[in-house]
């Protein structure tokens, strides 16, 4: 099907050479921008097809107008930036079905590129239903993902300021790092915030000690002689301040997922008896139960996924798995099925796509964890790590994890592991079932060895 040049005058310059079917007839294409967004739509619903829209509220609101005015059902949206944000949802909230696109789609186009051939290029695709909608969750779980990801921004920051305190005691010869597993537990910022308050002592210093340091107190002691400079102690005290800051933020971020949890939750799901109030575990715990309460069954039932892994995985693609069409279909968005593209009879490539998808960095991180795991899954992940090497291991593994995670949240069914010894007797019993059948082709037959008498 050969396609019209568009010019820039919005003038078809090349007729079809067959009549062109048109899936969406009132579909609309719009060319997103910063300052300005160009829209164009079929040319037998307005006389001038093309116009321009300021990216001010009342420009959108009159663009949604004039779609529904000129009787524009469908709208094909370029995903640029952050700009389309605004324009996806003032469309949706008119009722306009719009279908997000990604810009890899229309790379080819035909004549030299300018705004208002984009639209209409986007505009004669979308009708001609050549493109694909780009997959975007529901209204409630992008209010939850907006906040989780607001924490994981403070949480790195917070990181890069630690960073800075570690910086500034190195800088002063304090080697806290050298006798602390982690200078900002118990112990290392209580001494942080004594050197902050004006305490220089190192005996006294070192009385903050936790009895769990396997440090002995003396080399506490010879690890905080330093050089007291003033500049460091400076910088020391407002990496405290920020690092304390952005903490308070942070406890912000935890109060406001949680009530937005506790509101989409659904509730029906015991995961037996609760710790004892006031325990460490008890926390983990209740955030366990709502995430539980809000998906309709339990993710960390599943090797390798811890509670922060099932929460980045829920608040990034919600519990409502409807718009994949099967599991393969999630599995290739989250860019963990190899791209295998072939020419000519002959594979060119058949590795995976590079994605920087959320949901597959939490599953690869998962999966890495199951390498000491004493279940059917690690013993998965460490077979496929004498066979392919740790990496591809590694995407094998996430990609087991994401069939599961799918089919738990489709069929609300529990996982449950076999166990290491069930899974190997099973590779056991398939290896012996492949040498039966290679013996029985070569006219061989394969029979137990009987145990030698004791």
């Amino acid at each position: 099907m050969a396609l019209p040049f568009i010019n820039d005058d919005g003038e078809q310059a090349m007729a079809a050479r067959k009549q062109e079917v048109a899936v969406f007839p009132n579909a609309a294409g719009i060319d997103v921008g910063a300052t300005s967004h160009w829209v164009a739509v079929p040319p037998h619903l307005a006389d001038g097809p093309v116009r321009e829209f300021g990216p001010m509220t009342t420009d959108l609101n009159a663009l949604a107008d004039w779609l529904l005015a000129c009787g524009v059902d469908t709208v094909a949206l370029e995903s640029t930036g952050v700009y389309w944000i605004p324009v996806y949802e003032v469309l949706e909230q008119r009722g306009l079905k719009v279908w997000l696109v990604d810009a890899r789609q229309l790379k080819y186009v035909p004549g030299r590129k300018s705004d208002i051939q984009d639209c209409q290029w986007l505009q004669k695709l979308m009708s001609l239903g050549l493109l694909r909608a780009a997959w975007r969750p529901d209204g409630e779980v992008c209010v939850v993902r907006a906040v989780a990801r607001q924490r994981e921004v403070l949480l790195t920051e917070q990181a890069s300021w630690v960073q800075r305190m570690q910086k500034s005691l190195v800088q002063m010869n304090l080697q806290l790092t050298e006798v602390l597993t982690d200078v900002m537990g118990v112990t290392g910022q209580a001494i942080i915030r004594a050197i902050v308050a004006g305490e220089r002592d190192a005996v006294v210093l070192a009385q903050h000690r936790n009895r769990r340091v396997k440090a002995s107190k003396d080399d506490v002691i010879k690890a905080l002689s330093g050089n007291w400079r003033e500049e460091h102690l400076f910088v020391l005290g407002q990496s405290l301040a920020m690092y304390d800051d952005i903490a308070r933020h942070l406890a912000g971020c935890d109060t406001k997922l949680q009530a937005l949890l506790t509101e989409r939750s659904r509730g029906g799901i015991e995961l037996g008896k609760p710790p004892r109030a006031g325990s460490r575990t008890r926390a983990v715990f209740d955030l366990r139960q709502t995430l539980a309460d809000w998906a309709g069954v339990d993710l960390t039932r599943i090797n390798g996924l811890e509670v922060t892994s099932v929460m980045k995985i829920l608040s990034e693609v919600g519990p409502d798995l409807s718009r994949f069409a099967n599991v393969k279909h999630f599995c290739s968005w989250l860019g963990l099925c190899p791209a295998t593209k072939i020419s000519g009879g002959k594979v060119i490539s058949a590795s995976t796509k590079h994605s920087a998808n959320r949901v597959r960095q939490t599953l690869k991180l998962a999966a890495m964890s199951l390498s000491r795991s004493q279940s059917a899954l690690g013993a998965f992940y460490r077979r496929l790590c004498t066979r392919m090497g740790k990496p591809s291991a590694n995407t094998a593994a996430a990609h087991k994890l994401a069939r599961l995670v799918y089919f738990m949240l489709t069929r609300g069914e529990a996982f449950v592991d076999q166990g290491q010894q069930r899974y190997e007797e099973q590779q056991r019993e398939r290896s012996v079932a492949a040498l039966k059948r290679r013996a029985a082709a070569l006219g061989f037959k394969v029979a137990p060895v009987a145990p030698a008498a004791t």
